[in-house]
């Protein structure tokens, strides 16, 4: 096995079809992996968050050249000039985050990884955010560690709430707490009642997508927290991400509309048989309609009607997850610093 480390952005661009084929057969597949996620984050350095990032990406291949394993890094310098290694894509963009390597392979090209990291002088500290607990990095990289003279810590950072996708809407619903589920009838039913009539939209037309992402940042607006979130930067990095994945036909920008006005929003990834939801806005002068139930029940229902296997919360343990039949796992922040 041999490792190489790319630091220019043309090599890495070369890599790039290598790089989401190795994805294929990894033993994680995320959207937020894939070379074209990684590749709009680094464009803008998550919305500016990691302004002096370096790319330090390692990558492993076989004897005969074939690709084996990818550490999708970068470096950058804490305020003691001590240089630090992350994920592209931490912390706050990307919700689940690890190496890209086959099952088999796995911990092999760990343990490559890090005999390469330590003939390097220069880092002090590897921080690896977002791993799912569900991955056995942690474990992997724990068990290779302790025979370092390093300091290895694990910590839980949050639930990841998804929700396994049923054959049928009845079952779903049959699947909920029964109080749940009686609202959410209670709430279907007063909809369609609604003098507005209540319509879901896909935006599949990619002219009309700029304006489409403007809609739905003025809904995740309304949100305090959001709105503070969203800076110009921000949301450059938010647009670049929408017509990236848009361009390799996974983005679901779900509307609930009323008459013709969208007021309801989800920013999905549809990737690998499941629905990840990236972001959510909603407008308040229709709470009373309670449109957050509405357009969870429609993309519930559409996900079923199109066979995909899981509806994916990802991070955050907001009640409101929970209420539509969530299941919790976690995520976990990986620290390896040099004694």
């Amino acid at each position: 096995m041999q490792i190489e480390t790319i630091r220019e952005t043309a090599d890495w661009a070369a890599l790039a079809k290598e790089w989401n084929a190795l994805l294929e057969e990894s033993h994680l597949r995320v959207p937020f992996l894939t070379y074209e996620f990684q590749r709009a984050w680094w464009d803008h350095l998550g919305g500016g968050e990691w302004e002096d990032a370096q790319l330090n990406v390692l990558v492993a291949r076989e004897i005969d050249g074939r690709l084996l394993g990818i550490a999708p890094l970068f470096r950058i310098q804490n305020e003691r000039g001590q240089w630090n290694l992350h994920f592209i894509g931490t912390h706050e963009i990307a919700d689940f985050l690890d190496f890209i390597v086959r099952p088999e392979k796995h911990a092999a090209f760990l343990q490559t990884v890090i005999e390469y990291l330590s003939a390097d002088d220069e880092w002090t500290s590897l921080d690896l955010y977002n791993l799912l607990d569900t991955s056995r990095t942690s474990e992997v990289l724990s068990t290779i560690t302790v025979e370092k003279p390093w300091d290895f810590k694990v910590e839980t950072l949050q639930p990841s709430p998804y929700i396994p996708v049923p054959p049928t809407f009845d079952e779903y619903t049959a699947s909920l707490d029964s109080k749940q589920a009686h609202e959410l009838r209670r709430k279907l039913r007063r909809a369609a009642k609604n003098p507005e009539t209540i319509s879901t939209e896909i935006i599949e037309d990619r002219s009309l997508l700029p304006a489409a992402l403007q809609d739905f940042f003025a809904l995740m607006c309304q949100e305090t927290d959001k709105n503070q979130f969203l800076t110009p930067r921000m949301r450059d990095q938010m647009e670049a991400i929408a017509l990236t994945v848009f361009d390799g036909g996974w983005l679901q920008l779900f509307f609930l509309k009323a008459g013709n006005k969208r007021i309801a929003g989800y920013m999905n990834f549809d990737f690998d048989s499941c629905i990840w939801a990236y972001n959510a806005g909603f407008n308040n002068q229709y709470a009373e309609l309670s449109p957050g139930w509405l357009i969870m029940a429609e993309i519930m229902r559409w996900s079923i009607e199109h066979g995909r296997k899981i509806f994916d919360f990802m991070r955050g343990d907001e009640e409101y997850k929970y209420r539509f039949g969530a299941i919790d796992r976690f995520v976990q922040r990986v620290i390896i610093t040099r004694g």
